[in-house]
């Protein structure tokens, strides 16, 4: 069963605030190419589950961006875990970003030569954490995805799934306050994502804030909320009862 969002439900400070959002691209001469998005207001709360979902041109990879502080909105406002991200400069931002986002791509982007505790330690090393400190924050996250018997393997040793784990365990290792995953399961055969889909699943039942970008029903099914939008606009936002496998 599905039922419209009741913001009057919900009591706790939201970890995302979207109010009035824009975004305009515009051509050299000053001219507007297009607007992307066009007054987006979302409230995404702690330990929500949400699909943003949309048609190619509709703004989902434009607002998934702004979520997770990789480009700035032209004009409104974004309270990220109450913070407002357009007061801070670049620097600023990337450090933020750094430490309140955790992303998961489709493409694993994991670095070859690197053994796969020292690929979850990358994030660290960029905050400045100690090696000690490092090597023991990575073995925690691989062993929240159940890779801790995999240590000292490299990627190239490890299945395409277990390749995506790592990647989970990486944007974990730094304690984010929301996971971004953009189609995380679209370089995988369907059991393999089905195990990753599971995975993103667990996390969620212990308090991790997630919001994933998938065009694919089926897994927004597996969520608990849809965001979707069309012209650059909301034109869903519904809470669903999510679907087993």
């Amino acid at each position: 069963m599905s039922g419209e969002i009741d913001s009057n439900s919900q009591v706790s400070p939201p970890i995302a605030d979207l109010r009035a959002l824009k975004k305009i691209y515009y051509k050299p001469d000053g001219s507007v190419m297009v607007e992307a998005l066009r007054g987006i207001d979302v409230v995404i709360r702690r330990g929500e589950y949400v699909a943003i979902m949309g048609a190619s041109g509709s703004g989902k990879s434009t607002l998934m961006n702004i979520l997770g502080c990789l480009d700035r909105p032209s004009s409104g406002q974004y309270l990220l875990d109450g913070s407002d991200i357009g007061t801070m400069g670049d620097e600023e931002l990337s450090i933020y970003r750094g430490r309140k986002i955790g992303f998961v791509f489709q493409a694993f982007n994991l670095i070859p030569q690197l053994t796969i505790e020292a690929n979850v330690e990358v994030p660290l090393f960029y905050q400045g954490i100690p090696p000690r400190e490092r090597r023991k924050a990575a073995l925690a996250a691989l062993e929240v995805v159940a890779l801790a018997d995999r240590v000292g393997h490299r990627p190239r040793e490890l299945s395409g799934g277990q390749q995506q784990r790592v990647a989970i365990a990486r944007a974990l290792v730094t304690k984010p306050a929301i996971l971004m995953a953009d189609e995380p399961t679209g370089n995988l055969d369907s059991k393999t994502g089905q195990a990753i889909l599971k995975t993103f699943e667990e996390l969620h039942e212990i308090g991790m804030t997630i919001i994933m970008v998938t065009h694919d029903d089926s897994i927004a099914k597996r969520c608990k909320r849809v965001v979707r939008l069309a012209d650059g606009l909301v034109c869903e936002d519904r809470l669903v009862s999510p679907q087993p496998a």
